[in-house]
Order: C-alpha cells, then structure tokens, then sequence
C-alpha cells in the first residue's frame, strides 16, 4: 500500500528510482510483440510495457506527444536524420525487451546522432526532445546496451551468415545479397585483403543506409601520383540487381586472385585505384527484393525511397553542352550546376554520388543495369529534345566506342552475332549504341560525369532479367567476369602526366586539350592527369591560369596498352589573353554551391525553416502539426528564450 501511495504521488515524494521500483510491483513486465507503426522496422520485435516513459499501453504512446513528434520528425526536419532520429526514439517509447527485461540503448549512439542532428533542430528552432536525454534514457556499452541503428549499418545479426562463416571471405557464393550480407561480405573481404583493400561509406541513402564502396589499391584510402582512379557503380534502379552481385563478387575474385598470385589482378591493381559501389539504391533493392527473384520487374523498386529515378535525377548539363556547343573557343567540360537544380527534389544518393566525384579524380567508370544486353555510351538526352530516337555523339564519339567495344568485345554473349537472345536489335551495331539514339532522357548520371568531371562512364546492361533466380547468377557471372576486367583495364589507354612550373610545383587545375576535340581535361591536387584516346597521332596542349600555354605532338600506338607519359612545363606569363579560358575554369564550382554544404554522412545540412519565427509569432511554424494533442503539446520542444 505504501508503494501504491508513493506511485501516485512521485512528483512529490520519491525519487526516480523508488518510482520505477514501485511500477514494476504494479505491472508486471512482460516482453510483447511490437505494434506501433513507426517502430515495425527496428532491429528487434518484441517490447515491453511500461516503456522508459513509463507509458503502459500501446494506446498511451500512440496518442503521446513523444510518438507524434518522432512520426513526423522526417517532414519537419525535410529528410535530415531519417530514419536514425526515429529509430532511437524508438528504442525508448518501445524499448528493447529481452526475458521479460527491457534493454537501453547506447549512450554513444545518442551522443553521436545529437551532435550531427541538432544542427537541422536549430534551424527549425526546436529544442533536442528530453525523451532523446543521452544521459538519461541510455546507457554505457559496460551496461550491456545496444546500438539501434545497427541496421543502418548492415550490422544486424543474420544467421544465414553465422552458417557460412567458417568459408573463406574471398569463397564466392552465387546467391542474393541482402543489404546485410553485401555490407558483411565487402567487411571480410576487406579484411580478408587489408594490405591492398579498404571499405568506406561515399554518403547515407534516403532511408539511413550507407552506401558501401570497397577500394582495392596498394595504399587503399591514399590517390598515389600518376595511378588512375576506377570506379563501377550497380544497383542505380533498385529492381536491377545483377549489377550488385556481380560487383559484391567481383570484390571476393580480385582478393582472392591477388592472393593466389594472379599476375593479370595483380598487374590491374599495382596500377590503379579500383573503387566498386555494388548498390546506390539500397531502399529500392529491399522493396524489390520482397517480390522475390524471378520476377522481372520494370517497376517496383527502380526508384528510391523518395520515389525519385536516380538516373533521372542528375543536373542536365547536357543541354547547356548543346548551347555552348556552336560558341567559338567554348569548352564542353567542367560545366558548373546550375542554381535552378537546387530548387527541385534532389536525392541524398544522388548528392552523396556528386560529392564522391569531386573527391576523387575518377577517370573512368561504368553504371551497371539490367533487362538488355547492350552497352550505351554519352550522351543520353538527345541534341533536338523532341527527338526520342537521334544520334547525340560527344566530342570524344571515338573514345566512347572505344570504350563501350572493350566490354562488349569480352563477353560471350553481347559480342554473339545471333540474335535469338534479348537485345537482338544490338546485333548489327556491335552490342554498342548512343545512348539518345537507342531512347533520350535528361538528368542521367552518365552525362553528368563527363560534362562536370573528367570521368568518362558509360552504360552496360548486363542482363536481359533484372531480377534472375539465384540458380542463373554463377552463369552471369562467368559471361560478365572477362569484360568487367577488360572494361577496367582501359583505364590505361591514351596518355597521362604531370603539369608543373619551372620549380617542379605541381599545378592544379591546369587543362589538358586535345586539338579538334572541344573537350579538355584538368590536372588533380597532384598536377597529375590521364586523357583516354584511341591510337594515333594528336597535337596536346596544356595551360592553367597566368602560365603561358605548352604544345606536344604525341603519337599513341595501335597496339599501346599503357598510358604514355607526356609531362607539361609552364612558364609565367605577365598578360592573361585568353578571357574564355579565365572565366570557363573559374566558374566550375560555384561558391554558393549547396553541394559544397552537404555532408552525405552526417545528413546534419541545414534545412530552411518553413515560416521561420515571424516577429510576433508566439510559437514557431511548426507548432500546428501539435495542435490535436490539447493539454498535452510538447511544451518541451520549445527553446527558453
């Protein structure tokens, strides 16, 4: 009786701790299968009542102030910190239950997700919840927590992987990765190879995850001077899977290849810098995944979370290439974004891709799809918009083809001159096709490496399912094994160099032109380069900014398969002639660039607050999304002035 006494009068007359005492005398703790519709996808399922709220029924929490703030937090916070913020509230509204206990969450999870999320609370001046107190409601990992974001991470238990972990990492098994198992597979086989490979994260997808990369080189993480930077991407449309398994398998074969003593890897990766992405759109592949393999859908899964097509997503460039095209002395390079893209919906997995490409100096790269058997190369959006069908070449047409040949050249089927397969109607063109010619689209990430970057990329459609059965995969892979390779090694072809001043100081920037083609590349931080030509006979030059221009006459052979070295002295010159070339390279980024702002791993950007706090307003914009709670509004949410 006294316990139900000091229950009822807690604010008054006991502590914390004597209160939680006496409620589980009064309710008797019992694990419970989860049933609130924002906390279905934790990592674990059951729950147990009274939470860390001491809310003791799925009704109290559901009409709470606590619950409505963490279903609404993706709208008010526009995407910042989704889903992290709401699976930590979750932990706490409906706490881990194990043998009828409940278990707290990490500590240093809450402490990491506060400091890169209060950033976006501040600029809707709302204060950091007090259910989300890291002191509090969390726990030391000494405690035996757990981390609620574990799934985020591909880090949850799976026991299909327990059953399988006495094979080697670099043991292929030709099956369908789940996010996962791809995430645990490019972990060990990292491990596996740590002297020559590393694992890193390029950004977080809409819905949380990381999007994992696995770098293969001789000093993984470092650009070394004069290696080039390779990079395949898979996975783009969530529902074109062969792509991801392909370069989840792929990452076991050139570990275990390097260690065997394979001097073809061996050789491909003393010189280059190899970066595989096997899934950009995550989201998208688990929602596909659940129609099962076999199913060969064009539809579900090919977009985001955000129900956004990232092959569509990407700033049109390729228009503003069109319209320079006919000015004199203008270059179709290195063409900044414009500020209108800014103002439509852009994808974190689209702004994490940008932001990767201006970090690396990528010179080559393939997208890898599904549902063909053809290679597509730029551009992609035709020259006449009302045209869905026309031949659109760069001013690196030759290069393309070359590049596209390479692929189709090493795989058996691509390269079948029978047409009793899909993609029949490549035949006669070689398995190759401009891409606006085979059908036009704007916004393609292809266009968009070659016109701002100096990355080259092409399109492979690597199957005619984009969803086979697992029983089809050892066969894909096998046909796609050679060309993969192939494609990767004429990262080699053309020339490469250094730029540098009379002092050997490199020069950054400094652009790299080809005579008749209206197409420059530019030096990295290094003052390093690689121009991809086919074989024959140019008139190179090279110029940066206040240094007077250098021109080589270079012959690449027919049969070269390594780059040239063509190196570049400059020389200070007192007079700026060249105006075009001043203003061409000086507006390549733009410095209210919001790429430049946003953090593709913290997702702590800084969102405009819709209203704002109006002089005179007495409560924030956001207020109204309370207003059918009455007595029970989030008073707490509001910052003490």
């Amino acid at each position: 009786m006294c316990y139900l006494l000091c229950c009822l009068n807690y604010s008054e007359n006991v502590s914390e701790e004597s209160y939680y005492s006496c409620v589980h005398l009064l309710f008797i703790a019992k694990c419970v299968d989860i049933a609130l519709s924002s906390c279905t996808d934790v990592a674990y399922t059951q729950m147990v009542y009274p939470n860390f709220l001491d809310q003791k029924s799925r009704e109290v929490i559901e009409y709470s102030s606590e619950y409505l703030l963490i279903s609404v937090l993706h709208n008010l916070l526009q995407g910042e910190c989704n889903p992290d913020l709401r699976l930590l509230g979750c932990s706490v509204l409906a706490p881990q239950c194990e043998k009828d206990k409940a278990i707290k969450p990490c500590r240093h999870v809450c402490e990491n997700l506060k400091k890169n999320c209060l950033p976006a609370f501040d600029a809707i001046d709302m204060a950091w919840p007090y259910f989300l107190d890291c002191d509090r409601f969390f726990a030391g990992e000494e405690e035996g927590c757990f981390d609620p974001l574990a799934k985020l991470r591909g880090e949850e238990a799976d026991a299909e992987e327990d059953l399988s972990s006495d094979l080697p990492a670099t043991f292929i098994q030709f099956k369908h990765h789940s996010y996962s198992q791809m995430v645990s597979t490019l972990k060990k086989t990292a491990s596996k190879c740590s002297h020559i490979a590393t694992t890193y994260s390029i950004g977080r997808s809409f819905e949380g995850k990381d999007l994992f990369v696995i770098e293969f080189s001789t000093k993984p993480g470092h650009h070394e001077l004069l290696k080039p930077e390779f990079k395949y991407v898979g996975n783009m449309h969530g529902n074109e899977v062969v792509g991801k398994e392909l370069l989840i398998y792929l990452a076991q074969y050139l570990c275990s290849e390097y260690l065997l003593g394979n001097p073809r890897i061996q050789t491909l990766i003393n010189n280059t810098r190899i970066h595989l992405l096997p899934s950009l759109n995550p989201d998208g592949y688990e929602l596909a995944a659940e129609e099962g393999a076999g199913y060969n859908g064009w539809v579900i899964g090919r977009q985001t979370a955000q129900n956004l097509d990232l092959n569509r997503n990407f700033p049109d460039l390729t228009s503003e290439a069109y319209r320079r095209a006919g000015i004199r002395g203008a270059r179709l390079d290195h063409i900044p974004i414009p500020q209108s893209y800014w103002w439509g919906k852009v994808a974190p997995e689209t702004k994490a891709v940008m932001k990767w490409l201006r970090s690396i100096p990528f010179v080559l790269s393939a997208s890898l799809h599904g549902g063909e058997l053809v290679v597509t190369y730029p551009y992609d959006y035709s020259r006449h918009p009302m045209e869905e069908k026309m031949f659109s070449p760069t001013p690196d047409e030759k290069v393309f083809k070359m590049l596209a040949k390479a692929y189709v050249d090493a795989h058996p089927v691509m390269s079948d001159r029978s047409e009793l397969r899909c993609g029949g109607n490549f035949v006669k063109r070689g398995g190759i096709i401009n891409g606006a010619e085979w059908y036009s689209f704007t916004g393609g990430m292809a266009d968009f490496n070659y016109l701002h970057t100096n990355c080259f990329e092409v399109t492979v459609e690597v199957g005619c399912e984009k969803f086979p059965l697992e029983e089809e995969l050892f066969t894909i892979w096998h046909e796609n094994k050679g060309a993969l390779l192939n494609y990767m090694e004429m990262v080699h072809r053309g020339i490469k160099g250094i730029v540098s001043d009379k002092f050997g100081n490199p020069i950054k920037n400094a652009r790299i032109s080809v005579r008749g083609i209206q197409h420059d590349v530019t030096t990295a931080a290094d003052g390093d380069y690689w121009r991809l030509r086919p074989p024959g006979t140019f008139i190179i030059s090279a110029q940066a900014p206040g240094y007077s221009r250098v021109m080589k006459r270079v012959t690449i052979p027919a049969r070269m398969a390594q780059a040239g070295r063509v190196d570049f002295v400059l020389r200070p010159m007192d007079a700026w002639p060249n105006k075009l070339l001043r203003r061409s390279m000086d507006d390549v980024h733009d410095p209210h660039d919001p790429l430049e702002l946003f953090d593709p791993h913290a997702q702590q950007g800084q969102p405009q607050a819709r209203g704002g706090s109006a002089p005179g307003r007495e409560k924030p914009w956001w207020w109204s999304y309370f207003s059918s709670l009455d007595l029970h509004k989030p008073l707490w949410l509001l910052k003490q002035r």
